[in-house]
């Protein structure tokens, strides 16, 4: 495996580095107060207009849909293994993703968009996504079911004629508070009595479609999450036409699979970011501080931590480059479980290096004068988006097991024999 950045993932990294120190790290302050001075005015999920000036910005300097990969609509789309490190240096900063047009949930529904649906469906929103002139929701996670195992998902979609109805209950659909936020695609049952992975259907729903009700929506940690958030959303008798289905009825876990797998190593790229620019802060913090007549940094028990962070940081992204790799070379499926490690360990040691960056900076690592408090509350969560840790440590643990059924089988058959 070659991890080498070819010249155009050079070029490309160079000026997104340079768009970072020019446009996004000197304005982190005002993005959140201008989200404080919108939440003031009653109503936090109003766009903000410094992301929206950064957008013309990044289109102009070709920093524009990086995620996507190689389609006709996006003839120069990148790999998942050039993106890579893209995608690092975009998770530094939370709201950076959004500025490039690259960040969740919009990249893996731009992604379904573009592998499920009608050419129709990709006109009428991919397309407008692509431009960044909307945006989009993912509606899977439902509150009265364990949704970790997404065969318990209740929420029915039934045809009538050439309309299919949807009934449902629906939470953590993220963007979906947003008011740029035109469709959905939703996850739901067609058919109860099918067998239990071909029950569920995927189907998109434009958002002011008549029954869809924005309930409310939820905090993390006491965060809002504003202006992106995670809501409520409610389903009740909702009509779209038969044309709305993705693929087929009964492959919603084929759909997922697919859109999950780069979603989940997007997650993980961005986490490795987070991590390096904790430990970037930790650094500089025990440098600048002093205490009990040293320099922080002099402390034998920072320099174990510094040491353990990097250790850390160069496993998960390599991990996560072998991932990409396999992903680009012999497909998701070959790859599950590269994903669902990296979907481990990415988080978990996320939040391990922010909370050392946490406990360096004292009582300030815990306010909003620095991004750290907010960098941990999101990777506290990723540990639960796109399946929670216990479920991909099952999944390890059966492919594992399944690697050496035959060899189990082939040594209990073999003749016991006597030494000489």
């Amino acid at each position: 495996m070659n991890f080498d950045y070819s010249d155009k993932v050079k070029g490309l990294r160079t000026r997104l580095l340079a768009f970072m120190d020019e446009h996004i790290y000197p304005n982190e302050q005002r993005f959140f107060e201008e989200i404080a001075a919108n939440r003031a005015k009653g109503n936090a999920w109003i766009p903000t207009a410094l992301v929206e000036e950064l957008k013309p910005k990044a289109r102009a300097a070709g920093l524009w849909n990086l995620f996507i990969p190689h389609s006709p609509r996006v003839p120069d789309g990148l790999s998942n293994l050039e993106y890579a490190p893209l995608c690092e240096i975009m998770g530094r900063v939370s709201f950076a993703a959004e500025v490039f047009n690259s960040s969740a949930p919009d990249t893996g529904n731009m992604e379904t968009f573009e592998r499920y649906a009608s050419e129709a469906l990709k006109v009428q929103w991919l397309e407008p996504l692509l431009r960044g002139e909307i945006r989009s929701a993912f509606l899977m996670t439902e509150p009265a079911v364990a949704s970790s195992d997404a065969t318990n998902i209740q929420c029915s979609i039934v045809r009538e004629g050439n309309d299919y109805v949807i009934n449902g209950t629906k939470w953590w659909s993220s963007g979906a508070g947003d008011p740029r936020c035109a469709v959905y695609i939703v996850m739901g049952k067609t058919d109860t009595t099918a067998p239990k992975h071909a029950q569920q259907s995927m189907v998109v729903v434009p958002a002011n479609t008549p029954g869809v009700k924005v309930v409310r929506p939820l905090s993390v940690f006491g965060y809002d999450d504003a202006p992106h958030g995670h809501m409520e959303v409610t389903l009740t008798n909702v009509r779209v036409p038969v044309e709305n289905l993705l693929l087929g009825e009964g492959r919603g876990f084929e759909i997922a699979q697919g859109r999950l797998g780069p979603g989940r190593i997007h997650h993980c790229m961005r986490s490795i970011g987070a991590a390096e620019r904790a430990l970037e802060l930790m650094c500089q913090r025990l440098n600048s501080r002093v205490a009990f007549g040293k320099p922080l940094s002099t402390q034998g028990v920072w320099h174990e931590r510094i040491a353990e962070s990097r250790i850390k940081i160069e496993q998960a992204r390599l991990l996560t480059l072998k991932a990409a790799y396999m992903m680009d070379t012999v497909g998701n499926k070959e790859a599950r479980a590269e994903i669902a490690m990296i979907k481990v360990i990415a988080p978990n040691m996320a939040s391990q290096v922010i909370d050392w960056a946490i406990q360096a900076h004292g009582a300030a690592g815990i306010s909003d004068d620095f991004p750290l408090a907010y960098a941990y509350c999101t990777q506290r969560w990723l540990r639960l988006a796109d399946g929670p840790d216990e479920v991909h440590r099952q999944s390890i643990a059966k492919l594992e097991l399944a690697r050496h059924l035959t060899t189990a089988s082939q040594e209990v058959e073999m003749p016991v024999t006597r030494g000489c």
